[in-house]
């Protein structure tokens, strides 16, 4: 089995490496940044999904309460 996964990728040579001025990075390394900003990125970008508007999320809730007034079972001070 070992054998069969060596057999797919060869790390029998040297890292293949970026440079812009002082910074030096492997490319294997930078491959995985860039993958973790697509990732971050989508996640900020693409909506979750959800039962309804905010607004009506919000209306259909009759013990929501508004910031006038508390929810209902809410201790005021």
């Amino acid at each position: 089995m070992s054998r069969t996964l060596a057999a797919l990728v060869n790390l029998d040579h040297p890292g293949h490496y970026v440079h812009w001025g002082f910074i030096q990075i492997s490319v294997a390394n930078l491959m995985v940044i860039g993958l973790m900003l697509l990732v971050f990125v989508l996640a900020i970008v693409v909506p979750f999904p959800h039962g309804g508007s905010a607004r009506g999320a919000h209306a259909a809730r009759p013990d929501a309460g508004t910031p006038e007034e508390p929810a209902a079972g809410g201790i005021e001070q």
